[in-house]
């Protein structure tokens, strides 16, 4: 059926957002109920009930936790994609009743068809009579022709015409934004059944994205991208109950990853989000989708497990080798908060989700011991440098990507700052292998790391600063750990790895023992310069083990660059990050330096 002016003048949008609320309430039911099965229901079972009979029920609650997950989520775009074509449409009903209004205002009749009557007036130049009225109808172009020097053009035809052209284009809008919202309405059914598999979570992700498209105008436009993580808190405040669950439904992954923004909120979002990524990821075959869907099912599970302390995702996303931000422990209410930050050939995959996750982990749950008001966060908000099978060189790690991560590290240092409810929160930046790099470079912005007093460096092949008062928060607010076996902490300056140095890590243990034999021990000049570890360098050294050796009966190991976190492997390290994450340093007797 053609749409009218008079059904659009008519037009009750009030109704449309009327339905919009009731999928709201219905999307808000969902939500309780999957909050009520993960923070009671699988809470109380997994602590008081074991045997194969609760595993059953486990498995079973988390089935219907996930189909809640998807009520909510397609509820959520049901009420935007109305709410969106209640607010475009409206627009243009509001331009309609503009036209109508200039029309009744110079007496003009608008006619069912959308033409404009007009009446007599101005005066002929050879009779001084009333020039004749007409009709101006969409698409005729009368008064426009060339005039004869003897009439001069009644002074109504133009703005009739003009009137008639606003009428047309307000319906033709109107009725266009009506069959664009129809196609997506349609698209948001539900499969028959009582499982939510993969494929209909593929379905959700392309769902979304034809909603976050067609609300474009009703909601992204609102997003402060480019304000500071204060003012974006500051915007989250001041929007209703019903705009923040509508950017929660339409854009989980925008307001997740948005600095500034609490982190219950981030992590409810995060976690819409990452099962629309799973979902968009599922019904791809090329290696990097594998390879990240991989990381974000290990993410999903570990977050389904209820650990302790409890996990806040805080950014996920697939863009570049991958983003993900997890903190153990809410870094919004606890006084000590930690952020490690990754290093070379760290993507989101597999082995990021299980090992890094595992070593904030191991950080959070060491610092509960000295303090129980601790969150550990594990920070990949960057494309570390990644090495290829069989590289021979070195030339991977440049700066550029510690320069871009840097700038990225102290924004999300900055939204930390914002949110944190103590006050005065105690906050620490660790750097792990090239993640010490950009660390490094964090520190060189204009201020160094927001909030941050407290910086430590373990497997660190430099800084890319010579002294750690350079670092901007005092050289006795630096630590450093350096293994005896750990290679990376023994990396020849750039000049030096001219003579051949090759790959450390990609290219192989048998590379990895030609670099570490061929660095001049006696030098304190590493890849990205000065040595954190050395007596030049001035920062503090607090002991770790040793590691096991580059070279021994078992072949070629690099495994002293990895244990710094571990409790197990190196249990001094691990409580000494864990002291200084929690302001307590002065407890750790140093070593000296190199």
């Amino acid at each position: 059926m053609t749409l009218t002016w008079a059904q659009l003048r008519d037009l009750k949008c009030g109704e449309l957002e009327g339905a919009a609320d009731g999928w709201g309430r219905a999307s808000n039911r969902a939500d309780a109920g999957r909050d009520r099965i993960e923070t009671q229901l699988l809470t109380g079972l997994r602590g008081t009930q074991r045997g194969a009979a609760a595993e059953a029920a486990v498995g079973r609650l988390q089935q219907m936790s996930r189909n809640l997950h998807y009520v909510y989520t397609e509820c959520g775009l049901l009420r935007t994609t109305l709410n969106s074509l209640a607010h475009e449409l409206r627009i243009q009903q509001r331009a309609l009743r503009e036209a109508l209004d200039d029309a009744e205002s110079l007496k003009f009749t608008v006619h069912a068809d959308g033409s404009v009557t007009y009446p007599a007036a101005g005066e002929g130049l050879i009779d001084g009579k009333p020039l004749p009225g007409g009709t101006a109808s969409v698409g005729s172009l009368p008064g426009l022709l060339p005039s004869s020097g003897l009439v001069a053009p009644n002074p109504n035809v133009a703005k009739a015409q003009d009137i008639a052209d606003r009428v047309a284009k307000a319906v033709r809008t109107a009725a266009e934004t009506d069959w664009r919202y129809a196609r997506i309405l349609r698209r948001l059914r539900a499969e028959e059944g009582l499982k939510v598999p993969d494929a209909t979570w593929t379905d959700a992700a392309g769902d979304a994205a034809a909603v976050r498209d067609a609300a474009r105008g009703y909601l992204k436009d609102g997003i402060p991208r480019d304000a500071s993580p204060a003012e974006r808190k500051a915007w989250w405040a001041r929007l209703t109950d019903e705009q923040r669950e509508e950017y929660m439904a339409v854009y989980p992954d925008q307001i997740g990853n948005l600095d500034g923004i609490p982190a219950v909120v981030r992590d409810a979002a995060n976690r819409d989000n990452l099962q629309l990524l799973m979902g968009k990821l599922e019904g791809r075959d090329d290696e990097k989708s594998e390879t990240q869907l991989a990381g974000l099912r290990e993410i999903d599970r570990q977050l389904r497990e209820g650990r302790q302390p409890p996990m806040f995702l805080l950014g996920i996303g697939d863009q570049g080798n991958g983003r993900a931000i997890v903190s153990f422990g809410n870094p919004d209410t606890a006084r000590n908060v930690s952020a490690y930050v990754p290093g070379l050939n760290t993507s989101l995959d597999e082995d990021f989700a299980k090992n890094d996750l595992k070593r904030a982990w191991d950080t959070a749950k060491g610092a509960s011991k000295y303090d129980h008001s601790s969150a550990a966060i594990v920070w990949l908000g960057y494309d570390a440098p990644q090495t290829p099978d069989g590289l021979a060189s070195l030339s991977v790690m440049g700066d550029e990507r510690a320069e871009k991560g840097g700038k990225s590290f102290n924004g999300f240092m900055a939204g930390l700052s914002a949110t944190n409810e103590t006050g005065e929160p105690h906050l620490t930046a660790i750097g792990h292998s090239y993640g010490s790099r950009t660390v490094g470079a964090a520190t060189q912005h204009d201020g160094g790391i927001p909030g941050v007093g407290d910086i430590i460096l373990v497997g660190s092949p430099g800084v890319g600063v010579d002294r750690a008062e350079d670092l901007g928060v005092g050289k006795g607010h630096v630590f450093v750990g350096a293994a005896e076996n750990d290679v990376v902490t023994k990396l020849p300056s750039k000049q030096q790895s001219a003579v051949g140095v090759v790959g450390l890590v990609a290219g192989g243990p048998k590379a990895a023992y030609v670099a570490g034999d061929i660095a001049d021990q006696a030098d304190d000049d590493l890849w990205f310069g000065k040595d954190p570890a050395s007596r030049a360098f001035g920062a503090r050294r607090f002991p770790v083990n040793e590691g096991p050796p580059l070279v021994d009966g078992g072949g070629f190991s690099l495994d002293a660059h990895s244990q710094y976190f571990d409790p197990k492997r190196d249990a001094v390290s691990a409580d000494s990050i864990a002291l200084i994450a929690t302001g307590r340093s002065r407890e750790i007797k140093m070593e000296e330096p190199r």
